[in-house]
């Protein structure tokens, strides 16, 4: 890894549900912002004089003023300081601890993009803050080939562990091409005032195309909605915090615990999204156990033009289009793929994985699978075919193998495509695979990807004999 450093955390207060306003729209009221020592330090903002200056050089996000008639190259950046070459180590020279949580995989969003949560009262001393932030991008660095989100909770942050300005300025121009292109929203969770003070400080140098990434979150309820997501499994200091602040609402975590049947029992027979892979199996005309969309959508991107087209499963698809293709399919109508994106048909496929009310590989297998990495290699494939053919009950087993062969095809056009198991599997396995009983971390989310990785590149063997020769029921 040649770049390394970390996303900027301040945000400007855009409310998520605005999205077309030219006006900054704070989240939090002048109430809320009572944490003198919850802040960034800022005392070198305060001892930076700013000097007007008269030409523009573009710094990927950041516009930076520069004076044409000063010679010194010093004081280009007020912000400038060593943290560069501190940086620029070799990566040999650092290690992850596998008992340090640095941040925790949250989930993917609305649009099957991943969601990594950085937490300020995790953040050590300042001197180690070097060393914890390049924790998280060694953690995170795999994911980013793909667009990812990233969520910033404030709370927790103390004066002993603030990072300084100048610290996050040259963290962020450190950041590798993919960690800033393919992040697509920052979000900042119960920020305070003094955040929106390193934001109007850092203005002047950002780019707008980079400040409409950011967004003020000021309360769980908007986090949710902002993700597309109902549930979330945050650490109890998050909800406490988050609770102090909004004394109107309540944990939530125990009640969206609920059984699903009772959703269920509301959704329409015909109903394809949100629900359980039986009841699809139950009241739709499945083919061998694969629910009509599915192999409507796989159909629609296995012929040529489409399967082959770069970035396939990696870039978002129009989101509206998806949420109106899933409302028209969960009502029963016969959607037509012909003409859609092929971005949009693969988010589809996606969207219908991650909203089945239990994963596809089953929440009794995830203690396992997630422990593959400390199987003997010797004993994977034997493993890996026996959770397989044994013990996924029927219609699973059928939609998997059905999944993994059209994923294979997918990696054989990978010169075109560049969607090597690898890619496909960072992709696809936390849409194959979550727990229903905490939070997913990183050192989980490897093993799982790991784990459906294997299966891809050893589908042959694993499903050399059909172990499920009876029919399905159709009707």
């Amino acid at each position: 890894m040649d770049n390394q450093s970390i996303p900027r955390l301040p945000g400007p207060a855009i409310n998520p549900i605005v999205e077309n306003s030219d006006e900054p729209q704070p989240s939090l009221s002048d109430l809320h912002d009572f944490e003198p020592k919850l802040e960034f330090d800022d005392s070198e903002l305060l001892a930076v004089p700013f000097t007007h200056t008269t030409h523009d050089v573009m710094d990927e996000d950041f516009v930076i003023a520069e004076d044409p008639n000063d010679e010194s190259t010093e004081i280009v950046n007020p912000l400038e300081d060593d943290f560069e070459d501190q940086l620029r180590e070799e990566n040999e020279n650092f290690s992850i601890s596998p008992k340090r949580k640095n941040c925790d995989f949250l989930g993917t969003d609305k649009q099957g993009r991943h969601i990594f949560g950085i937490y300020a009262s995790r953040f050590p001393e300042k001197s180690q803050m070097e060393s914890f932030i390049r924790d998280i991008i060694k953690e995170i660095e795999p994911y980013v080939e793909n667009d990812y989100i990233l969520v910033y909770f404030h709370q927790g942050l103390k004066e002993d562990n603030k990072p300084s300005a100048q610290f996050l300025w040259n963290s962020y121009k450190e950041l590798d091409r993919n960690f800033r292109k393919n992040l697509k929203n920052l979000y900042v969770v119960h920020p305070t005032w003094f955040i929106r003070v390193i934001w109007n400080f850092f203005s002047p140098f950002i780019s707008e195309k980079f400040r409409k990434k950011l967004v003020y979150i000021s309360n769980l309820d908007e986090l949710r909605q902002a993700l597309g997501l109902s549930k979330l499994k945050l650490p109890d200091n998050i909800y406490n915090f988050d609770d102090s602040l909004n004394h109107s609402r309540r944990h939530v975590s125990i009640n969206s615990n609920i059984d699903d049947r009772s959703t269920h029992k509301q959704m329409a027979k015909t109903a394809q999204f949100g629900v359980t892979l039986k009841f699809i199996v139950t009241n739709s005309p499945c083919l061998n156990s694969i629910p009509p969309i599915v192999r409507k959508c796989v159909d629609s991107l296995s012929i040529t033009g489409m399967i082959d087209t770069e970035g396939i499963f990696r870039r978002s698809g129009n989101h509206s289009e998806i949420i109106a293709l899933k409302e028209r399919v969960n009502r029963g109508e016969d959607v037509d793929l012909k003409d859609v994106n092929v971005h949009v048909i693969a988010g589809l496929l996606k969207s219908f994985l991650r909203d089945l009310a239990e994963p596809l590989l089953t929440f009794e297998l995830y203690e396992e699978i997630t422990s593959f990495l400390e199987w003997p290699k010797e004993d994977r494939s034997r493993n890996v075919t026996q959770l397989i053919r044994e013990r996924l009950p029927e219609e699973n087993y059928e939609l998997f193998k059905y999944l993994v062969e059209f994923l294979v095809r997918v990696m054989e056009c990978e010169d075109l495509n560049k969607m090597t198991s690898s890619n496909l599997a960072i992709v696809f396995g936390p849409n194959f695979l979550w727990s229903d009983k905490k939070t997913t971390s990183l050192d989980e989310i490897a093993p799982i990807n790991a784990f459906v990785d294997f299966v891809l590149q050893n589908q042959k063997d694993i499903y050399l004999v059909d172990i499920n020769q009876g029919p399905t029921p159709i009707g």
